[in-house]
Order: structure tokens, then sequence, then C-alpha cells
């Protein structure tokens, strides 16, 4: 079965981890790029890399970021410099954004750059960009709009959220290669991933909604998996934007944001309760253990949203 998974960040790179390990090629992951940043005239692609990382099986799976064992001398001569290091760039995490500039400088796309990398890590699945337009996560919060990774590292999550935007996204479409996957897909997977800042700008793309839509119409499953268990988000800050942008800070109120784009919804075991109100949703329930604490745990998830989705096909 060809799948595309819609995602960023470390749930949905370690949901993208059990499904390469049960489709090998088949699975094609569409990754974030609107957390995306320059750092010492680097780009950096937070998102794509943690996926990356992840499906080579090189990531720092204490940290959820970055490489296994990387060190950090760079880091710390650039601090004698007096340089802002407050977003960290590991000595072996360096190297992939060095190269991965040098090649946009030379007139690559990102996807282009983005198809290369992986390959040369030895990762079985496709990783494509949304798309190669410029696209910015922005937080409103008490004291204004804050860039996404000065809200997300080096404020550490700490402002309450009251809006998010993407700046660049009224021009920005997926590239023809992520259209082209998603026509053929025969199921379309939603990571874990926070709805607002890692699933959001990917389904804010011109035409995004349509693809999906017609997605559906051909009768392709749309499986979308909750990032919430027990009413908290196992990483990041989803529960307590899902709190401050009006929303219920459960997976009912994930399974809200995605009625009308998903098909079926996956929740944890611990929330079986709140199955009978998805499903009035609209959305057919599977429940579940989602907590992905190993490798057996990715896989074990990825094989029940696979078979999930063959169900409703």
């Amino acid at each position: 079965m060809r799948v595309v998974a819609l995602t960023g960040g470390v749930g949905g790179a370690r949901l993208a981890f059990g499904l390469q390990a049960e489709l090998g090629s088949d699975l094609t992951v569409v990754v974030n790029t609107a957390d995306d940043l320059e750092r010492h005239g680097l780009l950096v692609c937070p998102d794509l890399d943690t996926v990356m990382y992840t499906l080579a099986g090189l990531d720092d799976r204490r940290q959820g970021w970055g490489l296994a064992g990387d060190t950090f001398m760079v880091t710390q001569m650039l601090e004698r410099y007096g340089e802002e290091t407050w977003f960290r760039l590991g000595d072996r995490d360096l190297a992939t954004h060095v190269v991965r500039t040098a090649r946009l400088k030379a007139g690559r796309s990102l996807t282009d750059v983005t198809l290369e990398l992986p390959r040369d890590l030895g990762v079985a699945a496709t990783i494509l960009p949304m798309t190669d337009d410029l696209v910015r996560t922005e937080v409103r919060t008490d004291g204004g709009w804050l860039e996404f990774q000065e809200y997300f590292v080096h404020r550490r999550q700490e402002p309450a959220v009251h809006e998010v935007r993407f700046g660049g996204v009224e021009r920005a479409e997926a590239t023809a290669r992520v259209r082209g996957e998603l026509g053929f897909a025969e199921a379309i997977v939603i990571g874990p991933s926070n709805p607002f800042v890692s699933v959001g700008p990917i389904l804010a793309l011109r035409g995004m909604p349509e693809l999906l839509a017609a997605a559906r119409r051909g009768g392709t499953p749309v499986v979308a998996v909750t990032p919430i268990v027990g009413g908290k988000a196992l990483k990041g800050p989803a529960d307590r934007m899902l709190a401050s942008l009006g929303h219920e800070s459960s997976a009912l109120g994930v399974a809200r944001i995605y009625a009308g784009l998903a098909t079926g919804f996956v929740l944890d075991a611990l929330d079986s309760g709140l199955a009978p109100a998805i499903e009035e949703l609209g959305l057919r329930a599977l429940v579940t253990d989602t907590i992905m604490t190993d490798d057996v745990a990715r896989i074990r998830l990825a094989r029940d949203v696979l078979a999930f989705a063959r169900e409703q096909r």
C-alpha cells in the first residue's frame, strides 16, 4: 500500500519510523517547513531533519532532536565569539545544514536537496518538504508576535499562544511532487503532531484542502493520529496551545479540528471513552496504544494505523 504521511516534529517522526519499517519505499513523508530558520548563515530545517535522522536510525532519542552522540564544539567556539547560540547545532548536524545551504545556493530546489540527503543516509522512504516556497510560522503571545523558534526554543514554549499565522502561505503551494504523491496514495496519514504548528502549515497551503478532498472522493482513507493522550501532549506544547486557542485539550478536541478532513481518527486506549463522541463527528475511531516508547511500539502502532486504513478502503 502506497502511503503518504503528513507530519512534523518528534511524534510524527516516530510514527513515520514504524510506517517505514512496514512499507519501505512505498512510504512518502511530507514534512512541515514553516519552522525553518537561518542560523549562522545556514538554512536549518528542524522538522525535515528530525524526520530524516529518525528514519535513518541516527536520532538522539533522549533529546528528541539532533543526532545521537553529537558534540557541540562549534557552538562553544561561537559562544566565545559572542554569537547567539540559543538554537544549538551539533557538530555532525552542522554538516547537514552546510550541505543543504550550499546546494540551494547552487540553484537546487529544497525538494531536490531533501530527496538527496536521506538517500545518502540509507533512508528507504521518500521525504519531501511541503513546499519549495517560503512559509514561516509566527505565534501571537501577550508580548506580541514571535517567530516560531524564538517561542519554541529560545523562550522554551513558556508564553501562552493566542493566535498562529503562517507568513507567505497565501503565495505558497505544494510542489508538483507532493501533489503527485497525494494523487497516487492509497492511504494518507496525519501524524501525531501539533495540529496548529506542525500539521497546520501543510494544510494551509494553496490547494491542499482540495487535494485531500479529491483523495477522499476517490476512496483514499485519511487517518489522523492523536498527539494528545489523557489530555496531555507527550511532547511539545500542543495541549497548552489547544487550551489557549479555545479548543478542548483532549483527543476529542483534536478530532474536532480534523473532522471533515479525515475519515478516521486514532486515539489512545486511555481515552477510549471519547470514541463515541469522535464517531458522532463523522469519523471512524480506532482505540489502541498510541504511546511509542521504543521501536517495537512504533511498528505496532504503524501496523494498527495501516490496518485501520485498509478497513476504510
